[in-house]
């Protein structure tokens, strides 16, 4: 569970920056409006699967209510899974192996 909450991080982090890196200067700038549908479904199925993961795991872990919320936030913000994937998950990976 661990392994596919990691993956959900990254790829969470990656279609949130591609939402708003690329394709919604194409919607803005461009008016190609294609892409940002397409990368905005992408990015929501990853972030809804990305809160529940969070739930899931945290309970299995026995996180605290702080790293259930920092791991909320890292959501909101560009760049934030990544670095919760680098600090939390891949520690908790090392402790669990």
């Amino acid at each position: 569970m661990l392994k596919l909450f990691r993956a959900t991080a990254i790829l969470e982090g990656i279609s949130y920056l591609a939402l708003f890196g690329i394709s919604m200067p194409l919607k803005y700038w461009a008016e190609i409006p294609g892409p940002n549908k397409i990368t905005g479904n992408i990015h929501g199925i990853l972030f809804i699967a990305y809160i529940i993961l969070t739930v899931v795991v945290g309970l299995k872990y026995k996180w605290s209510i702080k790293k259930l919320l920092i791991f909320g936030i890292a959501s909101l913000l560009p760049f934030a899974t990544f670095y919760v994937e680098e600090k939390y998950l891949r520690k908790q990976n090392a402790i669990q192996h």
